[in-house]
């Protein structure tokens, strides 16, 4: 899915250190607070977002350690919760169909003026949502995904 990270990077820490050094805590991410737990030998971190009153478009991260040897690989996947997903699926869908009707009406009205004005109508309001939409995105969802990403780096540094 396109709002779906995966991280992956090795540390020098002993899988059971890393976990010791996360599990139970708590993240604060925009005065928003994450409850990191452990579930089937993967780590959890999910937003505690009962007690926000605004939409927001929230994370759900995974964390897997791999033992290499004396390193750890440690892979951090963050995928949206399914309840944010509609709103920004629908955007994605809206523009995509303004685009596809500018590029319509490109080939359907080749070297005619009058559809020449539909095709920049349309592709421009197509591309002014989309990146709105996608500026908006990286300073909320994707901003919470690269700070809890920070936070676990941070704390799987020996």
């Amino acid at each position: 899915m396109i709002f779906s990270r995966t991280y992956k990077y090795n540390s020098t820490m002993r899988p059971d250190d890393i976990k010791g050094r996360l599990i139970g805590k708590h993240v604060k991410v925009h005065n928003l607070d994450f409850e990191v737990s452990e579930k089937d030998k993967v780590i959890r971190i999910i937003p505690h977002a009962e007690q926000t009153n605004e939409i927001k478009t929230l994370p759900i991260t995974h964390v897997e350690l791999k033992g290499n040897g004396d390193k750890t690989q440690v892979v951090i996947s963050s995928k949206m919760r399914k309840i944010d997903s509609g709103g920004p699926m629908i955007i994605i869908v809206f523009c995509s169909f303004l685009l596809i009707a500018a590029l319509a009406t490109l080939f359907a009205g080749s070297g005619k003026q009058e559809y020449t004005t539909y095709t920049y109508m349309f592709g421009g309001i197509g591309a002014g949502i989309f990146l709105i939409f996608w500026l908006r995105m990286e300073r909320g969802y994707f901003d919470y995904v690269r700070k809890i990403r920070d936070y676990i780096k941070k704390q799987s540094v020996a």
